[in-house]
Formats: structure tokens, sequence, C-alpha cells
């Protein structure tokens, strides 16, 4: 009997998807601590409330991007 191996999925273009991923939570949480040090200055604020609230956003926008590309290469 002949056994037949399961079909390798794209597994190269997965780990380049993962490997990316790491930049691109990165460079989102970046740009949102920039965002609220902008702000914070800006509006001449007595403490960083801009950047805690800009930063607890950016990693909730991250988390979300994480979720969908995990989600496309699971199918």
């Amino acid at each position: 009997m002949d056994q037949q191996k399961p079909p390798k999925k794209n597994t190269l273009k997965n780990a380049v998807m993962l490997s990316g991923i790491a930049f691109e939570m990165g460079a989102i949480i970046f740009l949102a601590v920039q965002g609220g040090l902008w702000l914070d200055k800006n509006y001449q604020t007595e403490k960083p409330y801009y950047t805690a609230i800009a930063t607890l956003i950016g990693v909730a926008i991250s988390i979300w991007v994480v979720l969908l590309q995990l989600k496309r290469i699971k199918q």
C-alpha cells in the first residue's frame, strides 16, 4: 500500500508572515506612543495622559492586526 504524505502547506509563506508580525506590532505601538507624546506636548498636560491612552490603543490595534493575520494563516 502506498502511503500518501499530506500536502505541504505554504510553510515558507507562513514563516515570513509570522516573522513580520513582530515588526508590525512594534511599528504600530511606536507610532501610537509618538502620537501620544506629541499630544501631551501640544496640550501641555501635567502627566502623560495622552501617551498612556495612545499606547493602550496602539497595543489593542496591534493585537487585533495579529489576530487577523493568524486567522488568515490558519485558512
